[in-house]
């Protein structure tokens, strides 16, 4: 049966969707799609090239499947996006498929969305545990998040997965990265954009089975870092080529916090 919650959902209150993106995580989904709050009306996952049943346990708890063997997590989310492109939602929200996320609480990023309030919802991460994130993901949002600061002149505290954002919203991002410059691509341009972003901390868990496949390996955070650091300087040198002269900014910005 499709998953579907519409009948939970208040006349005019706008219809949510979900994209979970999972490469082997037959494990953990069964209790991350049972967390799914009610005021989710439709819930995609996106088999990223999985060798185990993550498929078919997503399609056994109700939710939509649509593969996409590319890897890639931008490529992904990408896939998730097409997917509703013929019948789109109001929202679309984002969470991983490790339950690591606390889908659970997504209301609350969904909260002023709907209310008119917010265009971009994201979930700032508070760590239940302290291994829920690895000392490199910490220096890794600290860097990443300064120098947007520095360029773009916007205090993000974090780089989590979790977010919600309305569907015209996130059609103006165009979005385009297929990988690890996924959220960091998604934050700047909205800041380019001129979006309303609302930032609402959340708890955040250690992984609900396995292993990260990108965190906690050395491989995986040396790709994800550089393909976060080059996103960053793409954009900054787009920018630079519309005459929005960020780089003049920055260099103005980086002398000052010297004095």
């Amino acid at each position: 049966m499709p998953f579907d919650n519409r009948s939970n959902m208040t006349t005019g209150s706008g219809d949510v969707a979900l994209i979970i993106p999972a490469r082997n995580e037959e494990l953990s989904l069964p209790t991350v799609l049972n967390r799914v709050p009610a005021r989710v009306s439709r819930v995609v996952v996106v088999d990223n090239g999985s060798s185990d049943a993550t498929a078919a346990v997503a399609r056994a708890h109700g939710a939509e499947v649509v593969h996409e063997p590319l890897p890639g997590y931008g490529s992904a989310c990408l896939a998730g996006i097409a997917a509703l492109a013929g019948n789109p939602p109001d929202v679309v929200a984002f969470a991983d498929a490790d339950g690591s996320d606390g889908v659970e609480n997504l209301t609350a990023l969904l909260a002023p969305l709907l209310a008119g309030a917010a265009d971009l919802a994201l979930a700032r991460r508070v760590t239940v545990a302290s291994k829920a994130l690895s000392p490199q993901q910490r220096f890794g949002n600290w860097l990443a998040t300064r120098l947007i600061r520095l360029i773009w002149d916007h205090d993000y505290q974090d780089l989590g997965p979790m977010r919600a954002i309305t569907w015209p919203a996130l059609a103006e991002l165009r979005m385009e990265d297929r990988n690890f410059g996924w959220t960091v691509e998604m934050q700047i341009r909205a800041v380019k954009a001129g979006l309303r972003v609302q930032e609402i901390p959340l708890p955040y868990h250690v992984r609900l089975a396995g292993e990260s496949k990108i965190s906690r390996t050395l491989s995986g955070v040396v790709r994800a870092g550089t393909k976060i650091l080059w996103v960053i300087g793409r954009e900054l040198l787009q920018a630079e080529q519309k005459n929005h002269h960020p780089a003049r900014v920055l260099k103005a910005r980086m002398f000052k916090e010297n004095l």
